[in-house]
C-alpha cells in the first residue's frame, strides 16, 4: 500500500468516523446533523483527490477533479452553517437564509460536473492541468465565500463568548487555520510557484486538525470521561484494523470474509458505545438531580429556619394577651368581680378551657423553636421517677373519673428508680402520655366492661427504667404507628375522638427523650384494641 493510499484511508476513516459519532451521541442535534454531514463530503472530497492524483489519463483527471470540487462546495457550506449555528443543539439559522444557501450549493455542485468550471485539460511539463471555465469564479465564490465567512462568524463568537466557553472556539479556530493554512500552501503556493505537487496527495491528512476541533467542541462534555474515551478509540481501532484487511485481501472469499467481520466488529462497536453513552448520560442526569436535590435541601432549610422564627416571634406575641385573658377569666370564676351568674359560667369556663388549650399549644412550638434552633437548655439532676409518676396519677385521676376511666399505677415491685434527668422536661413527656390515654380512651370498652389506663414502672435486665401507659382505647394502624412521632402527625383513630389535637406532644416528647439518651415507642395491636405508649432512661 502507497504511503498516499494510506494517508487517505486514515484521514477519511477518521474523519468518518468522528462524524458518525457525533451523530451517534445525538441524532436530533441539528449542529451534529451538520457536523455528520461535513464529514461526509470531506470523505468523499478526501477519494476523490486519490484517484485525481493517483491517474495520469487526461480523460479520467477531468472526471475526478469534477468530483473534488462536487464535494468540497458543500463541505464549505456546511461548515458556514455549523458555525453560524453553533452551539446550540437546536437551528438558530434563519429558514430563509438556510434555503439560499442550500440553493446556491445545488447550482454549484452542478456546476462543478458541468463543462462550464472545468472545460478540458492540457499537459504542462508532464502534468496534466484541467482548464478553468466560465462558471470557475461562482465556484470561488461560493466556496471561498462560505470558508471566509464561517472564519469570520467564528472569530466574532470567540470574543463574544464567556471566558470558559472560549476553549472550544480555540480549539476549532487553531484547527481551522492550521488545516486552510496547509492546504493554501501546499495544494496553491507549492503548485504555483514551485510546480511541486508532492503535497497534494496528503490533502485529507491537512483536514483533520479543522474536522478534530470541531469534534472535540461539540463532543466536549461527552469525550472528556475515560470510559466514553476508552470505547470510541477502542472501536475506531479495531474497525480501521478491520477496513484495511478488507483493502488487502487477495481474492473475492477472502474479502467476503473480512466485510463479514467488519460487520461484526461495527455492530460490537455500536453496542459498546451506547451502553458506555448509556451510562455516561445516566450519571450525568444522576449529577444534575444530585445538585438540583442539594439545592432544594438548602432552600428548604432557609424556608424551615424561617418558618421556626416565624413562630417564635407568633408564639411570643400570643402569649401577652393569652395570659390577661387567663387572668381576668380566672377572677370571674372566682368572683372577684362580683357573684357571676349560672348561665354566664359555663361559657367563661369554655372561655378559661380554650385559652389553657393555647397556652399549651403556645408552649409546644416555642419548645419546637428551640430544638430547632437548638436552644433547648435541660437542667440534669436526680430524679425520683416512681414519685413522680405517682404524683402525675394522683393529678390526673380526677380527669380519669370524669370521663368514667379507671386509672392504675403499679410497679414491679423494686426500688431505686432514680434516673439522671431534667425532672420537669421528663414531666411533660410522661404527662402527655397519660392525658393522650384519657382523651382517646372511651367510658367503655367494647366488651361493655369499664375503660381503663394503666401506668406502669419496671426495670429491664440491662439496668433501665421502663414506663408504660397502656389504655383500651382507640388503637392505632400500623401507617399511624410509622408516623406517630413526626411534626403535626395526628392518626385517624384520634381525630375521631378529639379534633382539637396539634400532632405535636409526641414530637416534642421524642426530641425530650432523645436529649435524655432514652428511647420511647409506640405499640398497638390495632384500631380499637388500644395502645401502649413507653420510655426507657437509663438509671443511676
Amino acid at each position: 500500500m502507497s504511503l498516499t493510499l494510506a494517508s487517505t484511508i486514515g484521514s477519511s476513516f477518521a474523519i468518518l468516523f468522528l462524524g458518525i459519532l457525533a451523530l451517534f451521541h445525538d441524532r436530533k442535534s441539528f449542529t451534529n446533523i451538520v457536523f455528520f454531514l461535513i464529514s461526509l463530503s470531506t470523505t468523499l472530497w478526501s477519494v476523490a483527490n486519490y484517484f485525481s492524483v493517483s491517474t495520469q489519463a487526461p480523460e479520467e483527471v477531468l472526471f475526478w477533479i469534477k468530483w473534488v470540487l462536487f464535494f468540497a462546495a458543500p463541505h464549505a457550506v456546511f461548515f458556514l452553517i455549523f458555525i453560524y449555528n453553533f452551539p446550540s443543539r437546536i437551528k438558530t439559522i434563519s429558514t430563509k437564509f438556510l434555503t439560499i444557501l442550500i440553493i446556491l450549493l445545488i447550482i454549484t455542485m452542478l456546476a462543478t460536473i458541468s463543462p462550464f468550471v472545468f472545460s478540458s485539460t492540457i499537459i504542462k511539463n508532464g502534468t496534466v492541468v484541467p482548464v478553468p471555465g466560465i462558471l470557475i469564479p461562482l465556484f470561488g465564490l461560493i466556496v471561498i465565500g462560505s470558508l471566509v465567512s464561517a472564519i469570520i462568524i467564528m472569530v466574532k463568537k470567540y470574543i463574544k463568548v464567556a471566558h470558559e466557553e472560549r476553549t472550544k472556539w480555540r480549539i476549532m479556530l487553531l484547527g481551522t487555520f492550521s488545516s486552510y493554512i496547509l492546504i493554501i500552501v501546499t495544494n496553491f503556493l507549492f503548485v504555483v510557484f514551485f510546480e511541486d505537487t508532492r503535497f497534494v496527495n496528503f490533502a485529507p491528512l491537512f483536514m483533520i486538525p479543522t474536522i478534530g476541533g470541531m469534534a472535540y467542541a461539540i463532543l466536549r462534555h461527552k469525550v472528556l470521561n475515560i470510559k466514553a474515551i476508552t470505547a470510541e478509540v477502542l472501536t475506531f481501532i479495531i474497525l480501521f484494523i478491520s477496513f484495511v484487511e478488507i483493502l488487502i485481501a487477495k481474492d473475492l472469499k477472502e474479502i467476503i470474509l473480512r466485510i463479514f467481520i467488519f460487520v461484526l466488529f461495527f455492530v460490537f462497536g455500536v453496542l459498546l458505545i451506547k451502553s458506555v453513552l448509556r451510562e455516561v448520560r445516566q450519571r450525568e442526569r444522576l449529577e444534575v438531580l444530585s445538585r438540583e436535590l442539594a439545592a432544594a435541601n438548602e432552600r428548604l432549610k432557609e424556608l424551615d429556619k424561617l418558618k421556626t422564627e416565624f413562630l417564635s416571634f407568633a408564639s411570643h406575641q400570643l402569649r401577652s394577651p393569652l395570659t390577661a385573658i387567663r387572668g381576668y377569666t380566672s377572677m370571674l370564676l372566682e368572683g372577684s368581680y362580683g357573684a357571676l351568674e349560672e348561665k354566664a359560667r359555663e361559657p367563661i369556663n369554655r372561655v378559661m378551657e380554650s385559652s389553657n388549650h393555647l397556652v399549651k399549644l403556645i408552649e409546644d412550638f416555642l419548645n419546637i423553636t428551640k430544638i430547632e434552633q437548638g436552644g433547648m437548655k435541660y437542667e440534669f439532676a436526680k430524679v425520683d421517677m416512681e414519685q413522680l409518676l405517682r404524683e402525675l396519677a394522683r393529678e390526673l385521676s380526677v380527669s380519669a373519673e370524669k370521663k368514667g376511666l379507671k386509672l392504675t399505677f403499679e410497679t414491679d415491685g423494686k426500688v431505686g428508680y432514680y434516673a439522671n434527668a431534667d425532672q420537669e422536661k421528663l414531666r411533660q413527656v410522661l404527662l402527655n402520655f397519660i392525658d393522650n390515654a384519657i382523651k382517646y380512651t372511651p367510658a367503655a370498652m367494647n366488651t361493655g366492661q369499664q375503660g381503663f389506663v394503666k401506668i406502669r414502672l419496671e426495670k429491664t435486665p440491662n439496668r433501665k427504667a421502663r414506663v408504660s401507659v397502656s389504655d383500651s382505647g382507640v388503637g392505632m394502624s400500623e401507617e399511624t404507628k410509622n408516623r406517630l412521632f413526626e411534626k403535626f402527625a395526628r392518626g385517624e383513630e384520634g381525630q375521631k375522638v378529639n379534633t382539637g389535637g396539634s400532632g405535636l406532644g409526641l414530637y416534642l416528647a421524642k426530641q425530650i427523650v432523645s436529649a435524655h439518651g432514652g428511647r420511647i415507642w409506640a405499640e398497638s395491636p390495632g384500631p380499637n384494641l388500644g395502645s401502649t405508649f413507653s420510655i426507657e432512661l437509663s438509671l443511676q
